[in-house]
């Protein structure tokens, strides 16, 4: 009997020899963004960025009379044409330069969070519709105001490395033909959950990377070692009064800039409001009893008031 085999069944190829297109292919990774900083480089600006965060939530929720808590939701070097492929929808895009710095930087605001706030700024509750609408042009000028804050917080945070100053270019509602950097080109951008009421949105900050690595290596970089200083004599410990623990001491936090007259005074009531210049909430005085003691800027934590303590008070 012959064992030939038989030629209707088909033998499976051996496993070197399968279909190439059956098995995944390579593919191409970007090795640009986040990776151009190091976890210790990230955490430093983190930690730097929510300052800023700290003192814009102090300050818009002065100009809009009513919380508006902010979250860093998170921060990521992108390229340029990446950035531009998640502007899906209408939304509102602030183009600025900050001096001296080189390069267009972009300011991007959610259609909807933007018409919330315009609806606060004009007296309104602060609660819109959903809506696929653009804004008019007398709306984009009130969110202007609200833009400024923003831009000009981000600065002063940088105000010790250096002094910026930001300068509003235009605005656009689409980002589908905006090119103001080659698609290449790396992005450092902050990403912030922001909450007005009801509506939910995020902010997004976005600035050449090669504009900021300066001020990232002066943030970021590695301390220089100290010159040994000669060995002062060491001081007598400060004893303690255990008689003091239980005093009871008055903390105040106070801001001047805000004068009425009697007149004004008696003819206050309940529901009026007196207008209150945002930049005094970086000029708080911290009294402990009668005496200043604290220099400090307004912000939140956990949702309640609070003072962060800047420099000692001059006596």
């Amino acid at each position: 009997m012959s064992d030939a085999p038989n030629p209707d069944s088909a033998a499976a190829p051996p496993p070197s020899q399968k279909d190439p297109a059956a098995a995944p292919g390579a593919q191409p990774y970007d090795f640009r963004g986040s990776s151009l900083l190091s976890p210790r480089q990230m955490r430093k600006l983190r930690a730097h960025e929510t300052q800023f965060l700290n003192a814009m939530e102090a300050r818009v929720a002065l100009f809009l009379r009513v919380a508006f808590p902010l979250k860093l939701a998170g921060i990521e070097i992108v390229s340029y044409q990446k950035l531009t492929e998640g502007w899906t929808g209408p939304t509102h895009l602030t183009l600025f330069k900050t001096e001296p710095l080189r390069g267009v930087s972009i300011l991007e605001i959610p259609i909807h969070l933007g018409l919330t706030i315009v609806d606060r700024l004009m007296g309104g509750p602060g609660r819109v519709e959903e809506t696929g609408r653009e804004l008019s042009e007398i709306e984009r000028a009130l969110l202007d105001q609200i833009v400024q804050i923003i831009l000009e917080e981000w600065c002063n945070n940088w105000a010790v490395i250096k002094p910026l100053k930001p300068a509003l270019l235009g605005c656009e509602s689409s980002g589908r033909f905006l090119q103001t950097a080659p698609p290449q080109t790396n992005m450092l951008t902050l990403a912030l959950d922001a909450a007005l009421g009801d509506c939910r949105g995020q902010i997004r900050l976005a600035v050449p990377y090669v504009a900021m690595e300066p001020f990232l290596r002066q943030l970021c970089g590695v301390a220089e070692p100290a010159v040994e200083a000669p060995a002062a004599p060491a001081a007598a410990p400060a004893r303690w009064n255990r008689c003091l623990d239980d005093v009871a001491l008055p903390v105040t936090a106070e801001w001047q800039g805000l004068e009425l007259t009697a007149r004004d005074i008696l003819h206050l009531k309940v529901g009026d409001v007196l207008q209150v210049n945002p930049k005094l909430a970086r000029q708080v005085t911290v009294r402990l009893g009668e005496l200043a003691k604290f220099n400090g800027r307004l912000g939140t934590v956990a949702a309640r008031w609070a003072v962060e303590l800047t420099e000692a008070a001059k006596p």
